[in-house]
């Protein structure tokens, strides 16, 4: 975990413990690293409800119920399926928020349409999901690095404006 991953994971542990809110975790091409960084701190099993890593578009449609539609018309890797993850582990874990990645990290998996470093995250509540698509090819674990900590960012961001609102 990164000095950066840990000052943005105990931002949200802050804010999250002191609201008493609740996130979970829906994890393609980062495979668990957002459900760790969110455990990582005591008192985290207060307020994160859990993560799954659905690498594969059979696993998001059984368990987080991304339309086969939307998988077989843009794949796996588009903005859509990223919203789908969102509201799927809202549903799954009874979470106030949650947090998605699915992307092509590489090396392999390339598609014209999506090339290497195509990675969409995703973030809100049940009736309001953000996204963000990054499009940069610095290698695979630097691909994973980059959207973790761009989604993490986005996410404490989102989650102050929100938590002012109340």
């Amino acid at each position: 975990m990164t000095l950066k991953e840990k000052i943005i994971g105990k931002e949200i542990n802050r804010l999250m413990w002191h609201e008493g809110k609740s996130v979970a975790t829906a994890e393609s091409c980062s495979c668990g690293r957002l459900a760790a960084i969110l455990s990582e701190y005591p008192g985290s099993s207060e307020y994160f409800k859990g993560g799954i890593v659905c690498y594969t578009d059979e696993m998001k449609v059984r368990y987080l119920n991304v339309s086969e539609k939307i998988l077989e018309e843009k794949t796996a890797v588009c903005e859509e399926v990223a919203v789908a993850m969102v509201k799927g582990a809202i549903e799954m874990f009874g979470s106030d928020y949650a947090v998605a990645m699915t992307g092509v990290a590489g090396p392999g998996g390339a598609t014209a349409e999506n090339p290497v470093g195509s990675i969409w995250v995703a973030y809100g509540k049940k009736d309001k999901v953000m996204t963000h698509h990054q499009l940069a090819d610095n290698g695979r674990d630097m691909n994973v690095q980059n959207a973790v900590d761009k989604l993490l960012s986005l996410f404490t961001c989102f989650l102050k404006e929100e938590l002012k609102k109340e």
